[in-house]
């Protein structure tokens, strides 16, 4: 018997931030969580964020989001359908990381800001 980790479970290790990484690491991921903590819930409002992200990435991470069980989609229309997006616990879970990284980014970042919520 021993006392390593079945690292089938994880994909690169068993390393906490490793594990974040490879479901939160690339360049939008986390831009989508912080829209959709800001209240932004459907397709067209990520699309007008001053990123610009191209709507096949965008797609492809919201997929990835509620395979990844950050995210949930709820039809608001039928024909055609069209989907909104709401955090689970697990993507709630994400805030502080979030503020710590506003943060970190507002103390390295002079002229850097911070975005204001949708209004509902």
């Amino acid at each position: 018997m021993t006392d390593e980790p079945d690292k089938s479970k994880f994909d690169r290790s068993c390393c906490p931030i490793a594990c974040a990484l490879d479901q939160l690491g690339d360049k939008w991921t986390l831009l989508i969580i912080r829209d959709l903590l800001l209240g932004k819930k459907r397709y067209q409002e990520f699309l007008a964020s001053p990123e610009q992200i191209a709507t096949n990435i965008l797609a492809d991470r919201l997929k990835k989001l509620e395979a990844d069980g950050f995210v949930v989609q709820q039809a608001y229309q039928q024909n055609p359908v069209r989907y909104e997006y709401k955090l689970t616990q697990k993507g709630e879970d994400l805030a502080p990381v979030l503020q710590a990284l506003v943060t970190w980014g507002k103390s390295h970042y002079p002229g850097s800001r911070v975005f204001k919520a949708v209004k509902p």
